[in-house]
């Protein structure tokens, strides 16, 4: 058999590394047909020869060359007959055994023509890894250019520790193209690869991070991965670790993870009317153990303590709060006008407080609350079989003053529906048919059962939460809010398939929801000057 390769990258003796022959040289792999012991001599002198100049890229080009030729030319000899009589193409994949040699050449260091001096900063230790030229040059532009540059065999690289211990796996995924992460180590890979221009391990990693926010880990990673991403201005990432740490937010007040978090990620959260927890209690008190802990400045304390929502605290906890939290009797004078605006609001009716205050305003408007005041849950069991439906009760508000007067919800579920224009609803006898039909997509409707004047001022904010189960935890997958006037959310569950019993949908093949009933006030007139 024989490999080809062009005479110009091959020296011959008295030739220069730049002369071209312009001619083609045949390297002889084996001849069985040759029977001359001196022809065969001169072929072997002539390999032996070219084998003492060849450089090392072509020899792993070589290698990688002589692979894929073999394991095809073998490989396909018998589908020759079946691929003649019906004319199709076959492909033949053999890029595993590929993968093993290139795994084997890094391992070996064959043909090495390159010395990668690992050392970590501020340290003695060096990691020393034998490479090939062609392969780094192939995957990084980085690469390069420091072997364009570099004054000997070896190219000396400075990492930090963390990134140091990774850059093994790092070079192997040069050379294999797979590679095995951990949570701890993602965000060293994500450095290495942008640092030396690997882009497709840097989306793969990316990908990776926002797919495993919910994995459990000892301390926590979501909160280092926002900080990391709003480092290297990754709005993907910080995005889907902040929307992570929203929608998740009691159980990240339980965690380890919750001490870590920044000052400018706390006052970030603390603003966002989207946080999904039990209370503003909960919050408060979660505050409370954060301050304790990291015993920020004056100024990031204040700030904090500010964007609680006193409103949103029922009279009873604000009294104790006043009295047993140590944190707020320090900082009194900072929030006295949100105390006694937050009591106003629970002594006067929503529309009286709306004739001389502004109710738009924060502290004022829920957050997404779980206790039973506020919503409950529904889990749905085979949610694929028929309509249903539910009935629940929530507080006509916040307010103290409302706090005793309930308002009745009826909730209706349907898993195939489709709007009427797209229905047949009558036949030509005038026999009236099903309104579900085979088609459709999932369509959830909330609404009162009654109407009261006390809903007077008042609009209500109906939003679903949609749970799931990832890495064995479960975490909310979608949430979906609509006014009242809209009655159901138009995209729900538009891109869930709940026929599948393996939907990411789906918890043991029912469907976990949450309904939250959001009380918003208005201001009915121009408060007095």
């Amino acid at each position: 058999m024989l490999i080809y390769m062009p005479a110009s990258y091959i020296k011959s003796p008295g030739q220069g590394a730049g002369q071209h022959t312009g001619q083609h040289t045949f390297l002889h792999a084996y001849d069985k047909g040759t029977s001359s012991k001196k022809k065969g001599q001169e072929k072997s002198d002539m390999v032996r020869s070219c084998e003492q100049e060849i450089p090392a890229w072509v020899y792993v080009g070589t290698l990688l060359f002589f692979i894929h030729f073999h394991s095809v030319t073998v490989s396909g000899a018998a589908l020759k007959p079946e691929a003649a009589t019906d004319n199709v193409a076959t492909v033949l994949n053999h890029s595993m055994s590929l993968v093993n040699r290139m795994e084997t050449l890094l391992t070996m260091g064959n043909g090495s023509d390159v010395t990668l001096r690992v050392q970590t900063i501020n340290t003695d230790e060096v990691k020393v890894i034998q490479a090939h030229s062609l392969v780094l040059t192939l995957q990084s532009d980085v690469f390069e250019e420091l072997l364009l540059t570099r004054n000997s065999s070896a190219l000396v690289l400075r990492e930090t520790p963390e990134c140091a211990a990774v850059f093994d796996k790092f070079v192997r995924y040069l050379y294999c193209g797979d590679i095995s992460v951990r949570l701890d180590q993602a965000i060293s890979l994500h450095k290495l690869a942008s640092k030396y221009h690997v882009w497709g391990l840097q989306q793969g990693l990316t990908q990776y991070m926002t797919q495993h926010l919910s994995s459990d880990s000892p301390t926590g990673h979501v909160v280092g991965w926002y900080n990391y991403a709003l480092q290297i201005g990754d709005m993907t990432l910080r995005d889907s670790c902040l929307q992570y740490l929203s929608w998740n937010l009691s159980s990240v007040l339980q965690s380890g993870e919750w001490g870590s978090i920044s000052e400018d990620l706390l006052l970030s959260l603390l603003q966002r009317s989207d946080l999904i927890l039990q209370s503003e209690l909960e919050l408060y008190e979660a505050l409370e153990g954060w301050i304790s802990q990291n015993q920020p400045v004056s100024t990031t304390v204040e700030s904090a303590l500010r964007a609680v929502r006193y409103g949103m605290i029922p009279p009873q906890h604000l009294f104790r709060l006043q009295k047993q939290s140590a944190l707020m009797q320090k900082y009194y004078e900072t929030i006295r006008d949100l105390l006694y605006l937050a009591f106003q609001f629970h002594s006067a009716s929503p529309i009286q407080l709306a004739k001389y205050f502004d109710v738009n305003c924060s502290i004022f408007t829920p957050r997404n609350y779980l206790s039973s005041s506020w919503g409950s849950p529904w889990v749905i069991n085979n949610p694929t079989r028929d309509d249903r439906s539910f009935s629940f009760q929530t507080q006509l508000g916040p307010s103290g003053h409302d706090s005793s007067k309930r308002v009745t919800w009826n909730a209706l579920f349907s898993p195939r529906w489709l709007p009427l224009s797209a229905r047949s609803t009558y036949t030509e006898l005038g026999a009236m048919q099903p309104t579900r039909t085979e088609g459709g997509r999932p369509r959830i409707i909330v609404t009162p059962a009654t109407s009261s004047p006390d809903f007077a001022g008042v609009s209500f904010q109906k939003t679903v939460i949609v749970m799931a189960r990832q890495q064995g935890k479960v975490v909310v997958r979608h949430v979906y809010n609509f006014h009242q006037s809209t009655e159901e959310a138009g995209d729900f569950l538009v891109d869930a398939d709940l026929q599948r019993r393996a939907s990411e949908y789906l918890i043991d093949s029912s469907l976990y929801l949450h309904i939250v009933i959001k009380p918003l006030y208005h201001t009915l007139l121009v408060a007095r000057k």
